[in-house]
């Protein structure tokens, strides 16, 4: 099998996707277990119009600033540049979802990207199991290859003192949330600010995962990979873009992923912002990056009996 290294996933001569074992991880999965349980107990007895709009703005502030922008395109991806200041505020946000510190994010998803991207991988890294045997897998258990790349992580990440410090602490960061919300608002602020934010945003992560690479809209495919993304474009405005899943595949470090007409993407109107604010440059788009090996335009890109095949002027110059 000939790998492909991406990234910071280089691949070793006896580098194998798919040989190993599915392992339960006791940490992950008793905090996940336990922000569920609070939030499935104390969300419907503490549930008011204020603690709704608590965890409305905070899951905007976290999963749109931290996950989308500051973890997943800018950290991860490096699908545009700010400063560190700015950078360092966004990735706090992102950790504040509750899901990793930096480099655990980082890795988490590098290895989950190096291993799509070969011939065949294990069914974990493809969400290709039953739906609650994939839940199970991906929010309580890893996979642990029998011979996994080499990861290699950039050391202005590695040897940031702030990033190595929220490494080192990600789930102790809602203790000084938690307080502060307990100042303003009480038990039930904490409850829906902290437990019922995080178990809905981990929730969902998985379900856009398990859903976006199954099946649904496509506009481009990639040959001779194991694993095909699809967008959800129902979900596309809630998820703040992340459900473009399918573009995200295309066009893996653009910051820019609702790239077709009528894709709303939140996190991008956000780096847009930015943007005219001289607080990002150097941003990433479809047509200033270097397209993939195998990529494919797929000619029926808006499902449904009225649609009508368009595309985003953005990648309107890309050749099918």
């Amino acid at each position: 099998m000939d790998l492909v290294s991406t990234g910071r996933m280089i691949s070793e001569p006896d580098s194998d996707p798919v040989s190993g074992k599915v392992v339960w991880i006791p940490g992950k999965s008793l905090w996940i277990a336990g922000m569920t349980l609070v939030a499935v107990i104390g969300g419907p007895m503490t549930v008011s119009v204020d603690v709704l709009v608590v965890f409305a703005v905070l899951t905007a502030l976290t999963i749109c600033l931290g996950h989308s922008v500051g973890m997943h395109r800018l950290l991860i991806h490096r699908s545009f540049e700010t400063p560190l200041w700015l950078e360092r505020t966004l990735v706090y946000f992102g950790t504040l979802v509750g899901m990793a510190g930096p480099s655990g994010m980082i890795h988490a998803h590098d290895i989950r990207d190096w291993a799509q991207r070969q011939q065949a991988c294990h069914d974990l890294f493809a969400h290709r199991r039953p739906f609650l045997q994939d839940a199970f897998w991906q929010m309580h258990c890893a996979v642990a290859l029998d011979h996994p790349p080499r990861f290699t992580i950039e050391n202005r990440v590695a040897r940031d003192p702030f990033y190595r410090f929220l490494e080192a602490t990600w789930m102790l960061q809602q203790v000084p949330l938690a307080l502060l919300l307990f100042a303003f608002g009480g038990v039930s602020w904490v409850v829906w600010g902290v437990a019922v934010r995080v178990a809905v945003s981990l929730t969902g992560h998985w379900l856009v995962g398990h859903f976006a690479h199954r099946g649904g809209e496509q506009g481009w495919r990639v040959d001779h990979v194991a694993v095909q993304g699809y967008n959800l474009p129902r979900f596309g405005l809630v998820t703040f873009g992340e459900a473009y899943h399918g573009n995200h595949h295309a066009f893996p470090e653009s910051a820019l992923l609702g790239i077709e007409a009528g894709q709303v993407d939140l996190g991008w109107w956000f780096i847009r912002l930015l943007s005219h604010l001289g607080l990002a440059s150097e941003i990433k788009l479809p047509t200033n990056t270097n397209r993939r090996a195998g990529l494919k335009r797929v000619a029926k890109v808006v499902a449904g009996p009225d649609a009508q095949r368009k595309i985003c002027p953005v990648v309107s110059t890309l050749r099918r």
